[in-house]
């Protein structure tokens, strides 16, 4: 103990020695329970995740979780050590004490609240504080919030009373527990750190103290706190008093009312009302009793008019905010679904405000709400879940009725118009716990399926739509020209003519291309990302922390760009793409001498080549937070991203601060009222074809369909196809049921691995995140009563087998995260390589790499008999089982350039110098004859590819290139060169731009190589 700790309680004891006992009696409060701790950070409680009890901490990704330590100090407040921690968070981040899922939650009702030291660096900064009441466990509790303010310096004991704390509406329970803090069933606490600061923290001493009274026990909550009515009707909104733990309660609680402010007139548009209700001592927990708000009723068109009830609770606590009664807006031409959807945008607009207008053009984190009041008070036109962004429990009923609650608070505004919910479903509702999860783009691009990639969306639209949500940010349309890129497997390959055949995915998200199916309960509104090149940065030439090719720089020529990167956005808007998003990345054209230029802030290609050339009509939602990387402050962010053409701005925690600024900008003159009006006019465009408007809340009936077997069947059809065999020596595979299989490597029995990134989480996570079925398991389902052994690390004997099974490859990255270079590589690891080579060194053996991007198999290839790209399947094992078991042929073929070494990326079709592992368009099948007859075949299968081509026969086109095709890769069979490479890849191409004479060419040069 140091001198100056000993000096300090010395002085402590002598003063409280000093007081009169009176005195000191009255400040410990004769019948106050005792402070009972619960964190001394001693070390009594340990650094754990749930569900064991444990201090623990988390963040919006890698980099953003604190860093927490038990550290011995001799100024500790209490005890000889504190918890400390240092941080530096760019999304959100913080430390969270979760009590066992396994043992009883805690009671803290006989409290008055909690209270702990913290150690003060007076940065003016606002910590949250979250208690975790109610609910299964400490991730499924209610959360209510307060906050304490840093402007002190040293130790201050900070002291919270629970009637400080708030519901928080936008991260609960289904529908919340009972929206009560009921005190009786506590599960921890959690802490949100400040961002956008580098800092550290020390904290002591966590602890209940004083003694609760009725006030804190009983609550008055309301049924709601919007209640809409349609002009003349009445509202009847219900009051209810409850308490902690369901008592009755000891005295009586008295709620005063009546109506007061807002929008309408009493005596025009309503009846005033007024009066008191008493809920008497011994009134059971839940009694309820209404007032009834009578609207009246006139002859004119009017938006809708707010009445404000106003309550006043004795003896209990009050509601969180006064609920409010709105009259519907009625009788205006845009409220019309008869009228042209352009009339009713006209109309609308014209009669909004700027700060209406603003507000529609500001997307907004659902969890960033500072309260859900701010929907109407900043008239939001949009709100997102990001990655990992979910309700708890995270199923479907709570999204639904997540966002029914918002959309209920944007009908306070003066037009109700309605939010346009977005979601990144980017393979399957990928958010959303057990809904169907699909191969990745990858994969699909893979199959070569345009019907299949279709479907893929139909089934993605519904699960996602059956939740409320009516956006989706998908399709990628980028085009992954170097496989270090973290992004790679979000497209459908590194030929734009691959990914111009694969945007069938958009009819199957958003149905006809004019978009009158968009009101459809199983559809969505697309978005065609990331504009423009974003697949083509450099490596090297990311300026985003870590990463290292991920948000870079594109340099191109102008043919280059035309031809590859723009390419494919030509194709979604010509098929009605309803939203585009601009990519993170810079635009460096070669040639023009302007240097890179931030696509947020690129209004020549948004402006100009997206809206004017292209025509696209629909409109342009910027990425997450993306604007704040365009050079100069704030308001020269908002200025210059607008007038380069994006009409909503995607700025999860500054949503306030957007409209306020652009707001300003227009005022000033800086932005025209005329932008601001054409991107209003296009984001109400769409909310109409949405049917919006009429439908504003969830429609449900398709819920029953998510993850259903049906939905999985056309998941599992694309794991399948998407397989891609690379190598099959010896007809080893498909395997025969009689065989007995020796299993191993980390990703056979993984389904977060082989789900991979953007599942539940933003990162997604390895292990069982959700429903869905492993590699080993559709085996074993496969071939029911076979001996399927399974070794992970391969340490089990190998002797007594037939065959082997070796599934390796990634762990889940999602964007610059999972950059090369960025603590990752192409390499197997050392676990997997071990066991590729004690397996393949025992038996005959088949490989099959889970992976966002080629591995490099290196010298290895030789030793293994079968060797299958595996991409990242989706949640349905059972497909990549189909074709290991002969169920299904393997039809799928590469879409993407294998490479030898990593020295070789970039590598692509069409390149000059081209010698790669395996070629683009490779892919092996089963259970198909392949074409014999050598040169003289080649030559007949080039007159039938002529004519189909003279003729506008694709089908007997492509069926041609596919039988040459598949005669010229058993000629090559292990010899790739060079010179069979490159044209057989140039083949594939040739084949999806339509021209198949010249595609049947190349193949006959590749054959004649061999």
């Amino acid at each position: 103990m140091s001198a100056r700790r000993t000096a300090l309680l010395a002085c402590a004891a002598l003063l409280t020695g000093l007081l009169p006992l009176t005195a000191a009696g009255a400040a410990a409060g004769a019948d106050e329970p005792a402070p009972v701790p619960v964190d001394t950070f001693e070390g009594e409680v340990p650094f754990a995740n749930p569900p064991a009890e444990g201090l623990f901490p988390w963040g919006g990704d890698a980099d953003d979780p604190p860093r927490l330590a038990l550290t011995a100090r001799d100024d500790a407040p209490q005890g000889a050590k504190v918890l400390t921690g240092g941080y530096d968070i760019s999304g959100y981040g913080g430390f969270t004490h979760d009590f066992a899922f396994d043992r009883p939650a805690r009671d803290w009702s006989a409290h008055k609240g909690i209270r702990f030291w913290w150690e003060g660096r007076d940065n003016g900064k606002r910590i949250s504080f979250e208690i975790k009441d109610g609910g299964a466990n400490g991730e499924a509790s209610e959360l209510w919030t307060t906050s304490f303010t840093d402007d002190f310096t040293g130790w201050k004991q900070i002291e919270i009373p629970f009637t400080d704390f708030t519901y928080r509406t936008d991260y609960q329970p289904v529908g919340g527990i009972d929206q009560v803090l009921g005190l009786t069933g506590m599960w921890g606490y959690a802490l949100t750190l400040p961002t956008g600061v580098k800092g550290d923290f020390a904290m002591d001493g966590v602890e209940l103290y004083g003694k609760g009274a009725q006030s804190l026990r009983a609550s008055v909550v309301t049924d709601a706190a919007v209640h809409t009515v349609k002009e003349g009707a009445a509202a009847d909104v219900r009051i209810s008093v409850a308490t902690t733990g369901s008592v009755p309660i000891d005295e009586p609680v008295t709620v005063a009312y009546e109506t007061a402010g807002g929008t309408a007139e009493a005596g025009t548009d309503y009846t005033r009302v007024a009066g008191e209700l008493t809920f008497p001592a011994g009134t059971a927990s839940g009694t309820s009793r209404t007032v009834r708000v009578p609207t009246l009723k006139d002859r004119s068109a009017e938006s809708a008019e707010t009445v404000p009830l106003k309550l006043t609770v004795t003896g209990a606590r009050a509601p969180a905010e006064n609920p409010q009664v709105v009259i519907d807006a009625h009788g205006l031409p845009y409220l019309d679904a008869k009228l042209p959807v352009k009339k009713r945008v006209a109309d609308l607009v014209s009669r909004l405000s700027l700060e209406e207008k603003a507000g529609q053009m500001t997307q907004a984190e659902r969890g960033a709400l500072g309260t859900p009041g701010d929907i109407a008070a900043y008239d939001l036109g949009s709100l997102l879940s990001g990655g990992g962004s979910t309700p708890t429990p995270n199923v479907p009923e709570a999204w639904s009725r997540m966002i029914d609650a918002f959309q209920l608070r944007a009908r306070a505004t003066r037009f109700q118009i309605p939010l346009i919910y977005g979601v990144d479903a980017v393979h399957g509702h990928n958010n959303l716990f057990g809904a169907t999860v699909m191969p990745h783009n990858i994969g699909i691009g893979a199959t070569r399926d345009p019907r299949l990639a279709e479907r893929t969306g139909e089934v993605t639209a519904a699960e996602v739509r059956a939740t409320g949500v009516p956006w989706d940010f998908a399709p990628c349309l980028c085009v992954t020209r170097d496989e270090r890129w973290g992004r790679s497997y979000e497209s459908f390959g590194e030929d734009p003519a691959l990914v111009k055949s694969m945007e069938t995915v958009i009819q199957g998200l958003q149905g006809a291309r004019d978009g009158r199916d968009l009101k459809d309960d199983d559809r969505v509104l697309a978005t065609a990302k990331h504009y423009v090149g974003d697949g083509g940065t450099g490596y090297g030439s990311s300026a985003t922390g870590s990463y290292t090719i991920d948000q870079g720089v594109t340099k191109v020529t102008r043919q280059e760009l035309e031809a590859v990167h723009l390419a494919p956005f030509k194709t979604a808007v010509d098929r009605g793409v309803g939203t585009v998003m601009p990519s993170y990345s810079s635009l460096d054209i070669i040639g023009d001498d302007a240097g890179p230029v931030k696509m947020h802030a690129d209004a020549e290609m948004i402006n100009g080549v997206l809206k004017d050339r292209m025509g696209f009509d629909g409109f342009v939602i910027s990425d997450w937070a993306a604007i704040d990387q365009i050079p100069g402050d704030y308001a020269s962010d908002v200025r210059t991203s607008v007038n380069a053409g994006l009409d909503m701005i995607m700025v999860p925690y500054e949503y306030k601060n957007f409209r306020t600024t652009l707001v300003d900008e227009v005022k000033a003159g800086r932005i025209s009222e005329r932008r601001v009006d054409d991107a209003v006019s296009r984001i109400l465009a769409q909310k109409f074809r949405l049917g919006l408007f009429e439908k504003p809340y969830a429609d449900t009936s398709g819920a029953s369909k998510i993850g259903s077997s049906a939905h999985r069947a056309v998941a599992r059809q694309a794991a399948a196809e998407s397989q891609v065999l690379l190598k099959n020596a010896g007809g080893v595979l498909p395997l025969k049921k009689s065989q007995k299989v020796y299993v191993a490597g980390s990703n056979a029995d993984d389904l977060g691995n082989q789900t991979g990134g953007w599942t539940i989480t933003w990162q997604g996570a390895s292990g069982k995140i959700t429903d869905g079925t492993t590699v080993l398991q559709g085996m074993r389902k496969a071939a029911p009563g076979a001996r399927i052994d399974y070794s992970q690390d391969a340490s089990a004997p190998t002797d007594g087998y037939d065959v082997g099974v070796v599934v390796v490859g990634e762990t889940p990255y999602a964007e610059g995260v999972g950059d090369v270079g960025n603590g990752n590589d192409l390499e197997l690891t050392a676990a997997d390589k071990a066991a590729v080579d004690k397996v393949c060194g025992a038996m005959k053996c088949v490989v099959l790499t889970v992976s966002g991007r080629p591995q490099l198999i290196g010298d290895r290839l030789g030793d293994i008999d079968a060797l299958v790209a595996s991409w990242l399947p989706g949640t349905e094992g059972d497909g990549v089982a189909d074709v290991l078991y002969g169920k299904r042929a393997f039809t799928g073929q590469l879409p993407v350039t294998w490479p030898k070494s990593e020295a070789q990326l970039p590598i692509n079709v069409g390149d000059a110098s081209y010698d790669p592992q395996f070629p683009y368009g490779w892919g092996l099948t089963t259970l198909t004859k392949v074409p014999g007859g050598g040169s003289a075949a080649l030559r007949a299968l080039a007159l039938v590819a002529a004519k189909a081509e003279r003729l506008g026969a694709d089908e007997a086109g492509r069926a041609a290139v596919t039988k040459a095709r598949l005669l010229v890769q058993q000629r090559i069979g292990t010899r790739l060169t060079p010179a069979t490479a490159k044209p057989f890849a140039d083949a594939d191409h040739l084949l999806l731009t339509g021209r198949y004479k010249e595609a049947v060419a190349r193949l006959t040069t590749a054959y004649k190589s061999a």
